[in-house]
């Protein structure tokens, strides 16, 4: 294990490794225990009681967390005519089709979320290696193939992150930043565990939340008592 530094070991020992904390003094422990000068990231680690390696447990989806992550994402949009104009109504930052295409084949990836119309991803498609491998493919799952590209640019903007079991079986996702509010953050936490409690998947059996972990960036993780969410 990579030994830590004296900032790290110092507010570690705030935090009790062995004990399960309720949400909001999970929180404020992850709050006092950041010990960068920058505004760090706060995450939650969620471990999941399902079998990642079969398909009719998989969980997977998005949520918008009511006070965003702390971050303003910049969207692309595959869009022709008038549902190109939405998308820059709606605040893209940027839109195109071929142009885009020919742009990303070229080594361009200065975005962070992809969305498309359904009548482009035949074109989309071919660049399937390019943008599955950094995890930006427009799906539908995710809600990032529609139609309705100016209610998607809109909730993206407004902090909707999408979620995936790994192989581990554990889903990560940033709820904030370590300057928000102590109930900012309880907020985004609530809303998305909750929504992994909604997409819970009909083959999982037994305990579904078995461990919950919030942290900062470069702060000690803080377990969290699962058993309030159940």
């Amino acid at each position: 294990m990579a030994k830590r530094g004296k900032k790290y070991q110092e507010v570690a020992k705030l935090v009790n490794a062995d004990a399960s904390y309720e949400p909001a003094e999970a929180i404020d422990l992850v709050k006092k225990a950041a010990p960068a000068k920058f505004d760090e990231t706060v995450e939650v680690a969620v471990r999941l009681g399902v079998d990642p390696k079969k398909q009719d447990q998989a969980v997977r989806g998005v949520v918008v967390l009511p006070n965003g992550t702390g971050k303003t994402k910049r969207v692309l949009v595959f869009a022709k005519g008038d549902k190109a104009k939405e998308a820059e109504a709606a605040g893209a930052d940027f839109v195109g089709d071929q142009d885009l295409i020919s742009k990303i084949q070229q080594g361009w990836f200065d975005f962070d979320v992809c969305v498309a119309t359904p009548d482009m991803m035949s074109e989309v498609g071919k660049l399937g290696r390019l943008l599955g491998g950094k995890g930006l493919m427009p799906n539908p799952k995710a809600g990032t193939v529609t139609f309705d590209v100016a209610n998607a640019v809109k909730e993206i903007k407004a902090g909707k992150i999408e979620y995936r079991l790994d192989r581990a079986g554990q889903i990560h996702a940033p709820i904030g930043k370590v300057s928000f509010g102590a109930e900012q953050l309880q907020e985004n936490f609530r809303a998305l565990v909750e929504a992994l409690v909604r997409a819970k998947p009909a083959a999982a059996k037994g305990i579904y939340l078995r461990n919950i972990a919030v942290s900062s960036t470069m702060g000690p993780s803080v377990r969290v008592n699962p058993q309030t969410f159940r």
